[in-house]
């Protein structure tokens, strides 16, 4: 019998001891099949082949880097509904932010526990998509979502952004004056059932913000607790 296609994944790294690790790991405990590649190349050829539930993918690879093979995934029809969790050593910061601007979902960061991995992939699965329990539109100063077409406004002007960085405004912007801490974000918007790591959403705030431009103050840093929405 062939495993259910949500029990697939792809894991694209070139580092044997992190393949063999991840690889026992998500089949022991997870119950996934696993396919490796081993180079950007290959992961290309097997992400349009096998269509995978998710992408685990290093960021350093050889023949073409993991931010050209996430630009790339993400554009084609076929895969970009295919969500993407990057690999990335602490030193790779700017690297991070381009791998989220192209529409990965998260990143972990070398070295990191199985574990972390493993609970990071399932929530990924489970959450629903960007727009579950928004309302169709919401307006907020001069911000404004059109959640049926899944497009943002910032006085009039209509800025792009992720699924995620999408969802997390929604979520702020429902509750609005209300204060969201870093766990609930993680639990709402990632799926996650613990704390992992809360730099996870101090990164997409602060790509959130950018994109918002003069309206980025409306996104309030609430010390020691996380954020909220303006009033």
């Amino acid at each position: 019998m062939n495993p259910s296609p949500n029990k697939k994944i792809l894991l694209v790294e070139d580092e044997v001891d992190v393949v063999d690790m991840l690889t026992l790991q998500l089949r022991k405990a997870g119950g996934f099949l696993v396919t490796v590649a081993h180079d950007g190349a290959e992961a290309l050829k097997k992400a349009r082949a096998e269509l995978p539930a998710l992408v685990v993918l290093d960021l350093m690879l050889p023949r073409m880097s993991g931010l050209e093979v996430c630009k790339i995934l993400k554009t084609e029809s076929a895969t970009r509904h295919i969500p993407i969790i990057m690999l990335t050593a602490k030193a790779e910061e700017v690297d991070r932010i381009v791998g989220l601007e192209f529409g990965a979902d998260d990143y972990v960061t070398k070295p990191f526990s199985p574990r972390e991995m493993l609970l990071r992939i399932k929530a990924i699965l489970r959450r629903g998509q960007p727009n579950d329990g928004v309302d169709e539109n919401l307006t907020r100063g001069s911000i404004r979502i059109d959640s049926a077409r899944h497009q943002v406004f910032v006085s009039g002007k209509r800025i792009t952004l992720t699924a995620v960085e999408f969802k997390l405004l929604s979520m702020l912007m429902q509750r609005p004056g209300r204060v969201q801490a870093r766990d609930r974000l993680l639990n709402e918007v990632w799926g996650y059932e613990s704390a992992i790591d809360t730099r996870t959403v101090d990164t997409h705030v602060r790509r959130l913000r950018e994109k918002l431009g003069k309206a980025a103050s409306a996104v309030e840093t609430v010390r020691g607790f996380g954020y909220r929405l303006r009033e």
